[in-house]
This record gives C-alpha cells, structure tokens and sequence, in this order.
C-alpha cells in the first residue's frame, strides 16, 4: 500500500536528486533536499484538505490527481510560475525571463520579489475566502465549540465571507499605500496591483469554488438515485448498474484541487528564494516536494484517516486561514518561511492531538455501555 501510493514520489526523488549533483555537484543534492523538506513542511496542511475533496472522487479522478495534475504543480506552478511573474511584472517576452533566469539569477530573484505584493494577494484572498466558508458553515462536528457555534450562525448571513474578505483586502492594501508613501518606497504605485489581483483572487474562487460546489451537488443527487435504484432492485432482484461520477463533477473538482494547490504553492515559491536562486534548483526541490504532498493527499484518503481523525480538517482549514493572513501581512511586511511552516504544523498537530483524545473518550464511553449490558444481562438471567 505504501510503496503503491508513494512510488512515483520515490522514483521522482531518486531522479532529482541525481539531477540535483549532476547539475549543481554536491551542493546541489543539499539544497534540492532541504527545499524538498521545506515545501512538505509548509504543504501539509494542503494534502489534509485536499484529502476532504479528493476522497469524494473515485480511482479514476484519483490517478488523474497525480499524474496530470502533477504537471500542472510540478511544472506549471514551481517553474513555468515564476518566469510568467517575472515576464508579467517586468513587461518583458517570456524567453527573456527564462534567460534571466538562468544567466542573471540576482536579477530574476529581484523581479520576483517585486512581484510579491500581488501573488500574495491573490493567494491570500483565495485561501481567506476556502476558510471563511468553512469557519461560516454549520458542520454536525466542531472542534472548537466555543468559537464554531456563534460564527454557524453568522454564517446564516448572505455574502458575509465575501464581505469580510473584501474590508480584509482594501485594509492591506491601505496599509500598504500608507507605508509605502511614508517611505519613500518604491511599491507606492502598486496599491492599484494589489486591489486588482485581489479581487482576481475572489473572483476565480467564487468562479472556480461554485462551479465545483454545483457539480458536487449534482453528484451527491444522482449518487442518492442511485441508491434508491439499487434498493429497489434488492427488492425486486433485479440487478441495476452503478451510476458512473458525472463527468463535469470530477471535472471540475480537479479544477478547484489545482487553483487550491496553486494558492498554497505561492509561500513556498517565494520563501525558497530565501535559500537559493538558481530556477533549476528551485524545480527540483519544490518538484519532489510537491510529489510528496500529492503522495500523501492520496494516502490520507485510501485510509480514511479524516473519517478516523475527525478534527484534522478542522486544524487544516484553520491553518489555510492562518497562511491566508500571513500572505497578506507580508505584502508589506516580511515573515521567515519557518513562521509559516510551524504554524501550519502547529495546528495540524493540536488537531490530530484532539481526534485522538476524542477516539479514546469515545472507546472508553462504549466500554462502560457494553459492560452495563452485560451486567443487566446477567442479572436478567439470574
């Protein structure tokens, strides 16, 4: 089971970190390992709530997740990302960046740091808004009663989390005008920038989020025809075949996973830039990371561990609402990568923590009921 899931991710290694010493010896092969561990660090909480929506889609959508969806992450988001930012953001051709990127490394690495204000806001807003939904839905389990309750019946309110979101983003990017013209900086005339790719961010997750959200309900309709249709023909003895997922349910499912994961991929594209600059190293090591993370979204659902932990996805949105506000305060502020990592890590942790007390108090409460029984029933016998 675990070789079947994590193989790819193994063999990919393997290549990687060959590649990694051929290309760059050595030192190479030590930073491709440490962006490897970096990118799964940070990524985590992504294979849990990914793992949310992947396991509502079956073997097929599955494979397709990490094969196609790899190339999307591996390719399109650690390296075709950063030289489209560049090209963007300096208004130059795309072959420039790539030579930019392979010849004047000091200088991509600067472009893409002046990118920044806007991938943080686009990511920032996408991943407040999955959190804000999730924080304002009434689930029949909560983790964190006290807060989950009172914000359940907020949620009641129409359009809250969009409102929220949106006060969320004129605020950063007030905060970043303000800063940058008290300081002379040279970010001041991207406060336009940032509201813009903010409001893409809103609008691709309301776009993307409620076409998703549509075709799943779909889905879930013509899963509970299908169960009735089954029953009917226990009854009768007549054999039904199963309904196939609808097409444009998986469809659009692997379309939201592969936004999400672009949004949770933007803090750990920028952060690895702390540990080096080299755009072929950067690929490798946030490759074989992303593997990894796809890897575990995979494994996380063949064996039911949200079903066994039930707080995990609680923890993992709660640390997407956390990343979402540190993408957004480092518009303008800077924040070491190893914040934002532990902090997911944090969370996840407390939340698995909270799952296992639960199972244990949730045993031991079966226990005394199955010892009650007996009792009753030997005194009954007597």
């Amino acid at each position: 089971m675990l070789l079947k899931t994590f193989g790819w991710s193994f063999a990919v290694t393997a290549l990687g970190l060959v590649a990694a010493v051929l290309y760059g010896g050595w030192t190479g092969f030590g930073i491709v390992a440490i962006l490897s561990i970096l990118e799964v660090s940070v990524s985590f909480d992504n294979a849990v709530v990914n793992a949310g929506i992947l396991k509502k889609m079956n073997a097929f959508w599955q494979k397709i997740f990490l094969t196609a969806g790899v190339l999307i992450a591996v390719f399109g988001m650690r390296l075709v990302f950063p030289v489209v930012i560049v090209a963007i953001s300096a208004k130059i051709g795309p072959i420039e960046a790539v030579r930019l990127a392979l010849d004047d490394k000091d200088t991509y690495q600067q472009l893409v740091t002046d990118a920044h204000p806007s991938i943080a806001a686009f990511g920032g807003m996408f991943l407040l808004m999955i959190f804000l939904d999730f924080l304002f839905e009434d689930r029949e389990i909560k983790w964190l009663g006290w807060l989950e309750r009172p914000l359940a019946r907020l949620g009641k309110v129409d359009m809250l989390s969009v409102c929220i979101a949106l006060v969320v983003l004129f605020a950063s990017a007030m905060t970043f005008a303000t800063n940058a013209h008290q300081h002379g900086g040279s970010h001041a005339d991207k406060t336009e920038t940032v509201l813009i790719a903010g409001i893409a961010g809103l609008i691709t997750y309301l776009v993307v989020g409620g076409l998703s959200g549509y075709f799943e309900n779909r889905l879930e309709e013509e899963e509970e025809r299908e169960h009735a249709a089954e029953e009917a023909a226990r009854r009768s003895g007549k054999k039904v075949p199963a309904v196939v997922m609808a097409g444009k349910a998986a469809f659009f499912m692997f379309l939201y996973l592969e936004v999400l994961d672009a949004s949770f991929s933007f803090d750990g594209v920028i952060g690895a830039f702390a540990i080096t600059n080299d755009i072929v190293l950067l690929a490798l090591g946030l490759g074989i990371g992303a593997m990894y993370v796809r890897s575990l979204t995979v494994y996380l659902v063949r064996q039911g561990t949200l079903d066994d932990y039930v707080y995990l996805e609680h923890g993992a949105h709660y640390a997407i609402g956390a990343l979402a506000v540190i993408l957004l305060v480092t518009i303008q502020y800077e924040i070491h990568e190893v914040i934002t990592g532990l902090v997911g890590v944090v969370l996840i942790a407390w939340s698995f923590f909270s799952s296992v007390q639960r199972n244990r108090r949730a045993a031991a409460a079966e226990g005394k009921d199955t010892g009650a029984d007996e009792k009753a029933e030997v005194s009954s016998g007597v």
